[in-house]
């Protein structure tokens, strides 16, 4: 008895020791990967600034990546949580993006259904912002049967249909919100 049980717990260890590595029919996720959906959802990210905290796997070559959360971690960085659209091609994992300057996330270009509410860095100026920097606003996340309203902060100037940053105090927490008129942000989980 006392053999079987040094026999497993050596297995154990050994099978604990060697590196994980995908498995035949899994592609791992890339930093590009990540990079691109991060950009393509409201910030301009590179693929130098993704940091994949652990190996993450899909079924397919090129999985359609979703953003489920993002949040402050620290100075200069953000946590993201993604996902795969189709949810049996990976399992949700988190990311580092690192950011060098101290306004942090940079706002790209807002997605919206309006092609004429779209913002962009030169035509900002030419927009009416219904909502500035400092401002307080109320946040509505909607997801599933989850409705959440929050008191925040606006971090950046916003028109109708930008996406902006705002900044809950409580917990203090970073998020991207599309605005909807002077006190209002709809965000989404």
């Amino acid at each position: 008895m006392i053999r079987y049980n040094v026999i497993s717990a050596l297995s154990l260890v050994a099978a604990m020791a060697l590196p994980a590595a995908a498995a035949p029919d899994r592609t791992s996720i890339t930093a590009a990967q990540v990079a691109a959906a991060i950009s393509a959802a409201a910030m301009v990210v590179s693929p130098e600034q993704v940091t994949l905290l652990t190996e993450v796997v899909s079924k397919s070559n090129s999985p359609t990546l979703t953003i489920q959360s993002i949040e402050s971690w620290g100075s200069h960085r953000i946590k993201v949580r993604l996902g795969c659209a189709d949810q049996e091609e990976c399992l949700p994992f988190y990311v580092a993006v690192h950011f060098d300057n101290e306004s942090g996330v940079q706002t790209a270009v807002a997605h919206s259904d309006e092609p004429s509410t779209a913002n962009s860095r030169t035509s900002q100026s030419s927009q009416t912002f219904v909502v500035r920097a400092g401002s307080r606003a109320i946040l509505l996340i909607d997801g599933g049967h989850v409705h959440v309203r929050l008191n925040v902060v606006c971090l950046e100037n916003g028109a109708a249909g930008q996406r902006i940053r705002v900044e809950c105090k409580d917990p203090k927490q970073t998020y991207i919100a599309k605005v909807v008129n002077g006190g209002v942000l709809r965000g989404s989980l």
